[in-house]
């Protein structure tokens, strides 16, 4: 009877780490759900603000393409420390593209430009959310998978910790031109990275 009791009580136990780990990978998921919408919405900004930029800047072309293929890039990117990565290039890309646009007052001055401006700070925001909200939830994930008792059924589950979306010393500092380029990411991923 105490050998049943005893079974049946570390059934509980697996059965609830096993449920705690579960919970936890799914909110991690949700959270990189919403760093992926704001990076779309980013990444679509892109080509409106080269647009732009390129009908008032003609002779800037190799800044252009470097912002082209900065984006391009980060939507190649795969995890989140690899979107991070791609995440300081394109920042810094767009901080040479800022750079730019101050030789250019008419530009500066233009609806369309202070429009994509306004979106892209505004998107900008919303991606330093979604880091903070997706960091702190793989944070509850990892202590889970690293303390007792969940770990054991971690372990044997093969549950791995996630990785954190770092915008990097780069991505933390302020660009010129306006923007506060705190977050990360433009990448379009359709899966949550793994966890």
């Amino acid at each position: 009877m105490i050998l049943l009791a005893s079974l049946a009580a570390l059934t509980v136990l697996v059965l609830d780490a096993y449920n705690q780990l579960v919970r936890s990978r799914n909110r991690v998921r949700e959270a990189w759900s919403g760093i992926d919408l704001q990076l779309r919405r980013r990444a679509s900004l892109i080509p409106n603000l080269i647009d732009a930029v390129q009908a008032y800047a003609q002779h800037e072309r190799a800044t252009l393409e470097h912002v082209a293929n900065a984006r391009g890039a980060l939507a190649q990117a795969g995890g989140a420390g690899a979107a991070a990565s791609a995440n300081e290039a394109l920042t810094h890309a767009l901080g040479r593209l800022f750079a730019v646009v101050e030789s250019y007052p008419q530009l500066r001055a233009s609806d369309n430009f202070i429009r994509l401006q306004s979106e892209l700070s505004d998107v900008e925001e919303k991606i330093a959310f979604a880091r903070q909200f997706y960091n702190r939830n793989v944070l509850d994930y990892n202590n889970r998978v690293d303390v007792v008792p969940t770990v054991v059924v971690a372990r044997a589950l093969d549950f791995r910790p996630a990785e954190f979306f770092d915008a990097g010393d780069e991505g933390r500092q302020e660009v010129r031109g306006g923007f506060t380029f705190n977050a990360a990411i433009p990448r379009t991923p359709t899966t949550p990275p793994a966890a």
